[in-house]
């Protein structure tokens, strides 16, 4: 598995010499491996993907053997990226996979390259590593791409303000003299304020068919919350994490109806769920207090 570099959240755009800011696009964290003989995709969380992404993993072929990239596959639909078209294609079968790549075509926005025809380039300074991953990927063109650059915090400030609207939901800032922080939180990202980390601590429904997560956000009164029922690809997500934790006795089973605590939901009373320990992490969209429910985004079974 290769560890991939991590961000911390700031609050405002950090301002200084030296430093380079990138669209953070809605996508899926993905690692695309060419090998001497094969192409593999890694997610974020280690699982293999490859299946899932016929056409990012064609188009990889075409890069030198050894090579390592980091970036985000996202899918475009109607000018912007569409999150939940990314959610569709993780969450196909191979045979699905192969329909989805032609109606629905990814892209790959490639942030970072970690390897290089056996090279391993981690160790070299940012503004180094992108200037090989450009030189890299421009000659090859769509649909491995690699993301916009600027050292200029007025244009950086500019993306933030008006690239929502096509799929953007912040920046990343990078430190041109920084090495590749595998594993680490040695980047910083700003992301529009509706978008946060919450801690997952339980689900409804049952271990094979869960429903929403209950979810404590970092603000507010840390009153569990429940979310808006999860999408396909996220349930699917949650039923491997829940059976890996099965697999290693590290998390109970749902366990009787009765003896489950509750969460007040809108419309639905007090809902029994399962809790989860330790809690997960999730990325989610949420405007106020309690209406409407958070929106799950995408889950950290990483962490």
């Amino acid at each position: 598995m290769i560890r991939v570099a991590l961000a911390a959240s700031v609050r405002t755009l950090p301002r200084a010499a030296g430093l380079a800011y990138e669209p953070k696009f809605d996508g899926h964290r993905l690692v695309v491996v060419r090998t001497a003989v094969d192409v593999v995709l890694q997610a974020r969380s280690g699982r293999i993907v490859t299946s899932a992404f016929p056409d990012l993993a064609a188009a990889a072929r075409q890069l030198p053997a050894d090579t390592v990239l980091d970036g985000e596959v996202v899918v475009w639909n109607a000018g912007r990226t569409d999150f939940a078209l990314v959610q569709r294609r993780a969450a196909a079968t191979a045979a699905r996979a192969a329909v989805l790549a032609q109606s629905l075509p990814a892209s790959y926005a490639a942030f970072d390259v970690l390897e290089l025809a056996g090279l391993d380039v981690r160790g070299r300074p940012y503004e180094r590593r992108r200037a090989l991953l450009v030189d890299l990927l421009l000659p090859l063109g769509p649909p491995l791409q690699p993301v916009p650059m600027t050292t200029d915090p007025e244009l950086a400030a500019t993306w933030y303000e008006t690239l929502p609207a096509s799929g953007i939901e912040g920046l990343v800032v990078k430190r041109l003299d920084q090495a590749y922080p595998a594993g680490r939180r040695g980047w910083q990202k700003l992301r529009h304020t509706e978008v946060r980390d919450a801690a997952v601590v339980g689900y409804t429904g049952t271990p094979r068919r869960p429903q929403a997560l209950v979810l404590v956000l970092p603000v507010g009164d840390q009153t569990p919350l429940l979310s808006s029922p999860l999408p396909a690809g996220l349930r699917a997500e949650l039923v491997a994490e829940l059976q890996a934790r099965a697999e290693a006795g590290a998390q109970p089973g749902a366990g009787a109806a009765g003896a489950r605590p509750t969460v007040s939901a809108v419309g639905l009373g007090e809902t029994p769920y399962c809790p989860l320990d330790p809690p997960l992490t999730a990325e989610v969209r949420h405007t106020s207090t309690r209406h409407p429910p958070p929106e799950v985004l995408r889950l950290r079974t990483e962490l």
